[in-house]
């Protein structure tokens, strides 16, 4: 089922609880629903996360998505829906911790899944990755493309993938399954970016960008593709966090649970993201080349059409000069940041210091 209608929150409806709230992706989808008039309730255990990167406009609980009391912290704010990012995302450190990856990112998820059944939450949206696919793709993908993730992160993912479409047979809850290609930029209005320890490489061509001394490492020159690296979809932030919200308000007017590819349908490789980064700032880069790295896969482009279909999705920023420019803007931010408030004690249930409303332009 499709409906395409906008869901507007009413007092009765407007409490969207988020795991994750203080990561990259979670707390960007923080500000989109807040932007949109939703009252966010965040959970996030800052294991790898701080209590700084929580947007102010969230009511924050701190606690791990498998405590015991839970359920009974979220209940008095009557969330209609849920959106699960609390996890694990590093490739090449999952194969070094696979159990950390399945311990985090599938036991913990099911622990969720029962909170979610718990409070009694029928609509649900999945932080899933393009990592299910796997290698050895040379065309975009689709959500029926052959799943064979290559690195434990993946099947991770996939397995909590699984485990979620049987939690809805069996609850009656709806999901949205979406599957992120790779995620770049910062907020348009310059309220957060990626963490200081990001390695994606977006972040790590910012930090060169912003910083003449650093060297840009290429993993591996000697891929099948046409310059020899590695080729990405790279989709903004904060077009992935309108895609949240549009799937929250997709599964509140009754749509059928569905997986959803997340990308823009455009490939870049590394070495042409570097060039276009090189032709913004003016200057070269200092590169050195370096061994592949395990799991990282060739080739990773999305073909986009059931998500645009499914939710009306129209992207903003579809264009990888906006993604840099957003990027290395956030980054030269961080190098010579602004004073933020300190942050506050550990109350059970408060608001964060990250800013909601919009900081002034800096322009590098």
């Amino acid at each position: 089922m499709t409906n395409l209608k906008p869901f507007q929150p009413t007092p009765d409806a407007d409490t969207v609880l988020i795991t994750g709230v203080a990561g990259y992706i979670g707390g960007q989808t923080a500000l989109a629903f807040h932007d949109a008039g939703w009252r966010v309730i965040g959970v996030d255990n800052l294991s790898v996360g701080t209590r700084d990167t929580v947007p102010e406009c969230v009511e924050f609980i701190h606690a791990d998505c498998r405590d015991p009391d839970l359920a009974a912290r979220i209940a008095p704010f009557n969330p209609v829906a849920a959106v699960h990012f609390a996890g694990l995302i590093r490739v090449d450190e999952s194969v070094r911790k696979p159990v950390d990856y399945y311990d985090v990112n599938f036991c913990a998820a099911g622990a969720f899944f029962r909170t979610v059944q718990a409070l009694g939450i029928e609509a649900l949206v999945f932080s899933s990755t393009a990592a299910v696919y796997g290698d050895g793709l040379n065309g975009p993908i689709t959500e029926d493309t052959p799943l064979s993730p290559a690195s434990p992160y993946g099947r991770s993912k996939l397995a909590t993938e699984w485990m979620l479409r049987d939690f809805c047979t069996s609850s009656g809850a709806r999901a949205v399954i979406l599957r992120y290609f790779n995620v770049a930029g910062a907020d348009p209005q310059g309220r957060r970016g990626p963490r200081r320890d990001a390695t994606h490489l977006i972040k790590r061509v910012a930090e060169a960008a912003v910083d003449p001394s650093r060297t840009m490492m290429i993993f591996g020159n000697d891929y099948d593709t046409p310059d020899g690296t590695c080729v990405r979809d790279f989709i903004h932030v904060a077009d992935l966090a309108q895609a949240h919200v549009a799937a929250v308000a997709y599964l509140l007017n009754g749509g059928d649970s569905v997986t959803l590819n997340c990308g823009y349908g455009t490939g870049f490789s590394v070495h042409q993201v570097i060039a276009r980064a090189a032709a913004i700032i003016g200057r070269k880069f200092d590169i050195r080349i370096a061994p592949r790295r395990a799991g990282d896969p060739v080739f990773v482009v999305a073909n986009p059409g059931l998500l645009q279909k499914t939710l009306n999705w129209v992207p903003q920023y579809n264009d990888l000069d906006k993604i840099l420019r957003a990027a290395i803007k956030w980054e030269w931010r961080m190098t010579r940041p602004v004073q933020m408030p300190a942050p506050r004690t550990n109350d059970k249930v408060d608001h964060g210091t990250a800013p909601c409303d919009p900081q002034p332009d800096i322009r590098m």
